[in-house]
């Protein structure tokens, strides 16, 4: 005889089921968000250095006061693609995270199963 009844057998089966669903859910979830995000940023990976060559041809044709604010834009725009860059890498860590949470969760349950 084992250690549960046919009851709660069933119960921990159904919350196998709810729990695997669920995983795989926030998984597809996360793996669209990430090639969404993956998309956006290699569409407009070379922005930044676009823009930095057109300050390069203007730059001199402005007062140094304007200049040097539009040096400071492009540098502040370099840092907002350093932040989209880490946005993209800390996504796909996520989705690397979430795939071996489902992968352990589930090697657990099935551990149990063949415990019974």
């Amino acid at each position: 005889m084992g250690l549960f009844g046919k009851n709660q057998k069933k119960i921990i089966e159904e919350l196998h089921k709810k729990s695997e669903d669920h995983c795989k859910e926030i998984s597809k979830e996360i793996d669209e968000l990430l090639d969404d995000l993956k998309t956006d940023y290699d569409e407009n990976r070379e922005v930044v250095k676009e823009f930095t060559s057109f300050v390069d041809e203007l730059k001199t044709k402005l007062s140094p006061e304007d200049a040097n604010r539009l040096i400071d834009f492009s540098s502040r725009l370099t840092k907002i693609k350093r932040c989209a860059k880490k946005g993209v890498e800390a996504m796909r860590e996520l989705a690397r995270d979430q795939r071996k949470v489902t992968r352990e969760t589930h090697m657990e349950y099935e551990e149990y199963f063949y415990l019974k």
